[in-house]
């Protein structure tokens, strides 16, 4: 069989969540089935890391799709134009847009709607893109894939999709991380926070990510408890907003906020293991593949309780309500103070990260590929 896929979001150095899940899951599903062979469809030149096997041919399409209009132009007549000539059998898109002016099947894999509950957190031209076509992208799937069963009730709700339609295939994590040595805790201590313990945080400085209460939150715990904790920023600028640049400008403590910037795979690794405990207090998330992460390498987590991560995080997080800034700030002194508390969510963490692995996410992901293949 033929099958394309869209993989405009394979960038070298650059992947996130979703280009992850993408990497992750097609790096598996090429090598698994040679049988069959699959176009990877680039809207830029792409770097060879990514041409996984030799069942792959890779094919760059005009223009490159980095606006709605531009996402536009790219799905209904370049990729359309080359589904056709090409005659190809199946259309996979890890990041859920589809060609809606193609009639073979197609699988979205549609992470989350956070944009139909916070249309704020997006300029204004996105923003209606994706409330224009989501809705249809999801009428036109044969199937979609979804990453929690949060994603999957929600589209259910919210686009009237028969929930039989939709397969929760979970997102994994990678396996190099794993925890790491004291010395090399404390070098990484030293190259990156003075050699002081350190809060961590990893994701797009996006305002839905809640950085701003973070940020207030950590001020208040600096303030009560004395210590030389810092706070690593792990992420790029997405849509940085007056919000977050105002509760860092204004802190009492901004010199013991350290922003890395994007870090390479090792790096990151090795900030992440090295940390004290995982800050994730996102208003919205799909999935939170940095909570599984920082489980699979023996560092805490305290995350919201709210949209999919109890889902994901179970019994092995401290939860907190993410608009609640004293919250926040009580479970930080909380898991600094309660040492056996702390040693029973890493061991938590250890069992629960068993439950996500990206083999799992790939078969479950095929399987569902092969039953619309039929």
């Amino acid at each position: 069989m033929k099958i394309a896929v869209n993989t405009r979001l394979l960038i070298k150095n650059k992947l996130d969540g979703i280009g992850w899940f993408t990497f992750e899951t097609l790096k598996r599903i090429t090598r698994n089935h040679p049988e069959h062979e699959f176009l990877f469809l680039f809207d830029r030149k792409f770097s060879e890391e990514f041409i996984f096997s030799d069942n792959i041919t890779p094919v760059i399409l005009n223009p490159p799709a980095r606006h709605p209009v531009l996402w536009f132009f790219w799905f209904e007549f370049s990729v359309s134009r080359f589904i056709k000539k090409n005659n190809i059998d199946l259309f996979l898109s890890p990041d859920g847009y589809l060609s809606l002016s193609s009639n073979i099947k197609q699988i979205p894999v549609i992470h989350d709607i956070n944009f139909v509950h916070r249309p704020e957190d997006l300029p204004s031209f996105t923003r209606k893109y994706y409330n224009y076509f989501f809705p249809k992208f999801a009428e036109k799937a044969s199937v979609i894939a979804t990453v929690s069963e949060y994603s999957k009730q929600d589209i259910v709700k919210t686009y009237k999709i028969p929930g039989d339609k939709i397969t929760v295939v979970f997102n994994g994590c990678n396996e190099s991380y794993v925890p790491v040595s004291q010395e090399q805790k404390k070098d990484t201590k030293q190259k990156y926070s003075k050699g002081k313990e350190y809060f961590i945080f990893i994701g797009t400085l996006h305002p839905r990510k809640n950085i701003a209460r973070l940020f207030r939150a950590f001020e208040l715990f600096k303030k009560e408890s004395g210590t030389d904790m810092k706070l690593l920023i792990v992420g790029t600028k997405m849509f940085m907003t007056k919000d977050i640049e105002s509760a860092y400008s204004q802190s009492d403590f901004k010199e013991d906020i350290i922003f890395t910037g994007r870090l390479n795979p090792e790096d990151l690794h090795m900030v992440l293991a090295s940390a004290f405990a995982m800050t994730f207090v996102p208003l919205f998330e799909g999935f939170g593949i940095p909570m599984i992460e920082a489980m699979n390498c023996d560092v805490p987590v305290i995350c919201s309780d709210t949209t999919s991560l109890p889902e994901v995080a179970g019994d092995a997080a401290l939860f907190v309500n993410p608009f609640d800034v004293v919250e926040i700030k009580n479970k930080m002194m909380i898991i600094t103070e309660n040492e056996e508390l702390r040693k029973a969510l890493i061991e938590k963490g250890r069992k629960r990260k068993n439950l996500f692995s990206w083999d799992k996410t790939t078969e479950k992901l095929w399987k569902l590929i092969e039953e619309s293949l039929k």
